[in-house]
């Protein structure tokens, strides 16, 4: 409690508001905000990281099943159906952990959510670590309880550059560049950290607009970059997922069906977390006193 006083105190500061070199920043501040190695012998963290295991686990299970069902579906526009059912998805599983941990449930999230100072560095590394074990967990549930043929035929709806489908004249196959699944990852990321980090990571705006509101808002941006995606590669009829922008979804279904899903797989990594530094470095040019980080994180 004495660090969440001294922390909002220092906030309230002209040095606080303007955002000014972080030697000027009290020692317990910058521990807390930045490094917060406590944060790794907390039961508390620890516990909230559960919820991230188990949310990520259900969103790739999730959004996997979501692709491979849109396409399986006679429709001319499989892109839409995704698009909807996705931001459903997203919107529901943030609104049922965003109490717990924040609701997170993306390394890309986390990461941002650490370079601005929302959570530690160690708490970050723990959500991330989680995360990555759910994608993994969700891919096994999915492998489990689907057909082989649609293993086979859908690669588990993992993130790959290049899909074939089943045809009446036999598979079929497209792919995007590898360069415009780059460029769409960093773009489509830098799209979906202007809502979450505005209006999920601003106090004022996560109060004003509620769990409900936030939760609804970041699923619908989500939606919307897989329509966007798909759409402006002209691949909504082939196969292709859209843009991921959450390494953790790729990382399950790599890991679980290896193959070609490791193809270009670093790029579902790379486009992230540039996206992530970038956008870092515009909050960093902006005057501090338009951004009030919430207190994820620092009230346990």
């Amino acid at each position: 409690m004495d660090n969440e006083m001294h922390i909002s105190n220092w906030f309230s500061t002209e040095e606080g508001k303007s955002g000014d070199d972080k030697n000027h920043m009290p020692k317990t501040l910058t521990e807390q905000l930045v490094l917060g190695l406590e944060d790794f012998f907390s039961l508390e963290v620890w516990r909230a990281s559960v919820a991230e295991l188990i949310g990520t686990a259900v969103l790739v299970f999730a959004l996997d099943t979501i692709v491979i069902c849109s396409l399986e579906i006679n429709t001319e526009t499989p892109n839409v159906l995704m698009s909807i059912f996705i931001f459903i998805s997203v919107s529901i599983l943030i609104l049922a952990t965003f109490p717990i941990s924040g609701g997170h449930l993306n390394p890309a999230i986390t990461f941002s959510a650490a370079l601005l100072g929302v959570i530690s560095f160690a708490r970050a590394t723990i959500h991330i670590l989680a995360q990555c074990l759910g994608g993994v967990l969700g891919a096994l549930a999915l492998q489990a309880v689907v057909s082989d043929s649609i293993v086979q035929a859908y690669s588990l709806g993992g993130c790959t550059l290049t899909v074939t489908r089943p045809g009446a004249n036999g598979p079929t196959s497209a792919s995007i560049s590898s360069s415009q699944a780059f460029w769409l990852e960093i773009f489509c990321m830098l799209v979906v950290l202007f809502a979450s980090v505005w209006i999920a990571f601003d106090g004022r705006q996560a109060k004003a607009l509620g769990p409900v509101g936030v939760s609804s808002t970041i699923g619908l941006i989500v939606g919307l970059m897989v329509f966007v995606s798909t759409t402006v590669t002209g691949t909504a009829k082939s196969g292709y997922a859209g843009a991921v922008m959450n390494p953790a979804r790729c990382l399950g279904p790599a890991l679980v069906r290896g193959g070609h899903l490791w193809d270009g797989h670093r790029f579902f990594w790379l486009g992230p977390t540039i996206a992530c530094l970038a956008f870092y470095m515009y909050m960093q040019i902006i005057p501090r006193q338009h951004f009030q980080p919430s207190n994820q994180g620092r009230d346990d």
